[in-house]
């Protein structure tokens, strides 16, 4: 039986209608390289989607299964934001946008992003809305952006319930007016916020959705519960699911700061002119709805829409405001002074973050970074994940001495602004004649065990392979799950030599890994690299000796907790 894989998807959303996978849009890139290197030039079906599946689980940055349904998982990895925002075609065969090519080989990757969001549109010849559907007619990134704009700072549990709204532009006001009175509803409330946001987020997913309560249509195709709180549980986490995701690709197109504290959203100072050019020249309706060759070929040019840098006058005011020290002649090609405006731009941030480091090592942030990690323990911050490995980097920068390397892409001004691709580990340290990898993670019990146990020793077995150095790996999360506490234990007395011998994977409950920082912190002097060394080989020389993981768990936290004695 065919399987028609290529036609529009129908949108049936109340709601609005944004691509959630990947989570993270910095993820697609490995993948698409992947997919045009293999598949360019053939037929996207049934056997190249399992194809490209079977190739992709054997890669270092692929941490997911695919094992159940291979296609599909395939089409979730390509069909969504891919061929969403003009990445990739796959009609009439697998082929490279030269969008697609700039994401690949641009140094500018947050610009190519941008672009391509900002073309995203409802309808269109990718996305129909059924006659169940809300009434569209939005370019969802390029609305939301407008959002922020004009609220100055926009709340996540604001996106959730009244951006999400926005399936129209020209009920942009309505949707302003509705935060407003949510605002001032709040500031009024006596009670807790907790309380007060459900009641408010019930009240307008009943309105939204009244159609479907009042004919009695409240059953999901995830369950067989047909009952309203059921319904309205699962709507909310839809919508949730969505401002998430319009949060992560904002982000990542470098205009917007993320709050993680006060989880908002606002316009990066320095960038409130680009986004500006952007509001004031991009058409708020959507184009080509009707026309898919013009739509494609529109979609995957990688030059549109013009951005304020693409302007010349534009982009030499920019440079004289940012980097008045930078020299150049009004007369130098656009192209050039683009290179120049994104190196001023790296060298501000290496300069940035070495000023970080600087103050890490003093122990000036010690505070900030136990601070840091008390509010991921109370769940207090937006993308915890994000913010454990980041802070847990600077923590291992204040530890000890060696190179710290986090694998997270920043932000122009040195704030965290993803994880990056897992084809390595979360944070590599060079202590020069050893590495030590970490490993972080706010996933607990047997998610933890299936996410976390298999990459980790393959990242310190590449590790290994890569630098034929002795290598150590130090794992950390809220809480151990027994399963890997089992699983680590084994690995330490196993030669495997796919992850080059005996692995030394040593797991820390969050609260141990502070212990031990506080502990470094009241020292009269700084932790040396041997120090660090001797722990994960008292660990190595204790699992040997333990007669099972248990016991070598107990001891080795009751080690860690005396490290430096």
């Amino acid at each position: 039986m065919k399987q028609d894989n290529l036609m529009a998807r129908p949108i049936d959303s109340k709601v609005l209608f944004l691509t959630t996978s990947p989570r993270t849009p910095e993820k697609m890139i490995p993948e698409i390289r992947l997919l045009v290197e293999h598949f360019a030039g053939n037929p996207w079906n049934n056997d190249t989607q399992h194809a490209f599946m079977d190739i992709l689980r054997e890669e270092q940055f692929f941490n997911g299964r695919g094992e159940n349904d291979p296609a599909l998982s395939a089409r979730d990895r390509i069909n969504r934001a891919p061929k969403s925002l003009g990445f990739v075609t796959l009609s009439p065969l697998i082929s490279l946008t030269p969008a697609g090519q700039a994401l690949l080989s641009s140094n500018r990757k947050e610009e190519v992003f941008l672009r391509q969001m900002l073309k995203f549109q409802v309808p269109s010849p990718y996305h129909k809305p059924t006659v169940r559907a809300a009434s569209f007619c939005v370019k969802p990134y390029l609305e939301m952006l407008r959002l922020v704009r004009t609220m100055g700072t926009l709340k996540f549990d604001e996106l959730q319930i009244f951006g999400m709204q926005l399936t129209d532009w020209r009920n942009f006001k309505s949707i302003i007016q509705k935060i407003e009175t949510f605002r001032l509803a709040k500031a009024k409330y006596e009670g807790s916020y907790k309380t007060f946001k459900a009641e408010y987020l019930r009240d307008e997913l009943t309105r939204i959705f009244e159609d479907r309560i009042a004919s009695g249509k409240t059953q999901t195709r995830e369950s067989n519960d047909a009952s309203l709180e059921k319904f309205l549980k699962t709507q909310s986490s839809n919508m949730r699911d969505y401002a998430d995701a319009c949060f992560r690709y904002l982000r990542a197109t470098g205009l917007v700061n993320v709050s993680h504290v006060g989880k908002s959203l606002s316009i990066v100072p320095e960038r409130m002119e680009d986004v500006d050019y952007i509001l004031q020249t991009i058409d708020r309706e959507p184009c080509f709805v009707e026309d898919e060759r013009r739509y494609v070929e529109y979609l995957g040019n990688a030059e549109l829409p013009r951005l304020l840098t693409d302007n010349k006058q534009q982009l030499i005011a920019k440079l004289q405001t940012e980097f008045p020290q930078a020299e150049f002649s009004p007369n130098t090609d656009t192209v050039i002074l683009k290179n120049l405006l994104t190196d001023l731009i790296g060298q501000r941030k290496e300069n940035t973050l070495r000023r970080q480091v600087m103050e890490i090592k003093n122990y000036r942030l010690y505070d900030d970074i136990q601070n840091i990690f008390r509010q991921i323990e109370n769940k207090e911050l937006y993308d915890a994940p994000l913010m454990l490995e980041w802070n847990t980097w600077r923590a291992m920068t204040m530890l000890d001495g060696g190179e710290i390397k986090a694998n997270l892409n920043f932000d122009d001004f040195g704030k965290p602004l993803s994880t990056a691709q897992g084809n390595m580990a979360d944070i590599v340290c060079d202590y020069g004649d050893y590495l030590l990898t970490v490993e972080v993670t706010m996933a607990s019990g047997q998610k933890q065990y299936e996410m976390e146990s298999e990459p980790v020793s393959r990242h310190l077995g590449k590790m290994k392979r890569d630098s034929g150095k002795p290598c150590y790996c130090l794992f950390v999360a809220p809480t151990i799950n027994e399963a890997c506490i089992a699983h680590f234990y084994a690995l330490h007395n196993m030669n495997i030599s796919y992850y080059g011998g005996e692995s030394v994977i040593v797991p820390l409950s969050l609260n141990i890994f502070q212990k031990m920082l506080e502990d470094s912190y009241k020292a009269s002097y700084i932790p040396n690299p041997e120090q660090v060394k001797c722990f994960f080989e008292y660990s190595r020389e204790l699992a040997k000796a333990c007669e099972n993981e248990n016991i070598w768990y107990r001891q080795i936290q009751e080690k860690a907790l005396n490290w430096l004695a």
